[in-house]
């Protein structure tokens, strides 16, 4: 193998070592991926869905019930597939946060000019 080649290859391996450890470092930083971050992030979409929280993409509050449901009724598929799996936190949390979903739905279906069934309301 030419000299050069056996450089870039060293060069290659340097810099990878250097990313491994870099990556290391910041992986502390970040949550580590466990269910009731999941659960927070579902939530979360559902509830921009539900115009509750600003849309981070767009900067604006849009409802969108068609959206809403379908993350809501996930977590009901989650919650019906892993009865029994859960520990405590993770069941309370999981109810909790269907419940509160569930009853935001109603409420933003109910309102006046609210676009019926689903539909992207702005």
């Amino acid at each position: 193998m030419p000299d050069d080649m056996k450089k870039v290859d060293e060069n290659w391996k340097n810099q990878i070592d250097r990313e491994k450890s870099t990556a290391d470092q910041n992986e502390q930083k970040f949550f580590q991926p466990t269910f009731k971050v999941f659960l927070s992030s579902m939530t979360i979409q559902a509830m921009i869905a539900l115009g509750r929280l600003e849309n981070p993409a767009s900067g604006k509050s849009d409802l969108n019930l068609d959206q809403a449901r379908f993350l809501i009724d996930t977590m009901g598929i989650i919650q019906e597939k892993t009865k029994g799996n859960l520990d405590q936190d993770e069941t309370q949390l999981l109810e909790d946060s269907l419940f509160n979903l569930r009853m935001m739905y109603v409420e933003e279906k109910n309102k006046p000019g609210t676009a019926g069934e689903g539909g992207i309301v702005k």
